[in-house]
């Protein structure tokens, strides 16, 4: 009985790809859902989460005057292309009402080619998802659900957490 015992616990962790390490990482033992999740695009057209349902989701709140904002971009710029999960699909959004002007040269400062950059409704997303500063990752399931948050900047290149979102795509 106890080999038994001890041989689930070592493989549930082996198998598992972990995350604890990455204290920002909050998992929801319920995914939350969200009605009308909706943001704009440089153009001021509006964009419903809901059509994209059925992909991995990634939605980054930020702003350009955040500093683990700008450290933590280029790598989720990286996440983007990720071969490994090819299903999902990162929105950046800004949540400081900042000019395209002024967005577009942070994005030039730091290289990022593969995001474009999306902006907070006014019925503000912020809101919506109860954000307490920024930089904040909201992680979507194929179903639609919020299943997990980042709170603060993390290392998007991070293996351990490339490896559990691959569970997800």
């Amino acid at each position: 009985m106890r080999f038994l015992i001890l041989f689930i616990f070592l493989t549930t962790n082996v198998f598992a790809n972990d995350v604890s390490e990455i204290k920002n990482v909050v998992i929801h033992k319920d995914p939350k859902v969200y009605d009308n999740v909706i943001f704009l695009d440089k153009k001021d057209k509006r964009i419903n989460l809901s059509e994209f349902n059925g992909n991995l989701i990634l939605l980054n709140f930020w702003a350009t005057w955040c500093e683990p904002c700008k450290e933590e971009m280029p790598s989720l710029d990286r996440l983007q292309i990720n071969e490994d999960l090819n299903n999902l699909k990162v929105f950046v959004i800004n949540i400081s009402k900042e000019s395209i002007k002024k967005i577009d040269g942070f994005f030039k400062e730091l290289n990022i080619k593969n995001l474009e950059p999306y902006f907070d409704a006014p019925t503000t997303l912020a809101k919506t998802f109860g954000l307490r500063g920024v930089p904040t990752s909201i992680l979507i399931d194929k179903e639609g659900k919020e299943f997990a948050r980042i709170i603060g900047s993390i290392d998007f290149d991070d293996e351990n957490f490339i490896g559990w979102l691959k569970d997800y795509n």
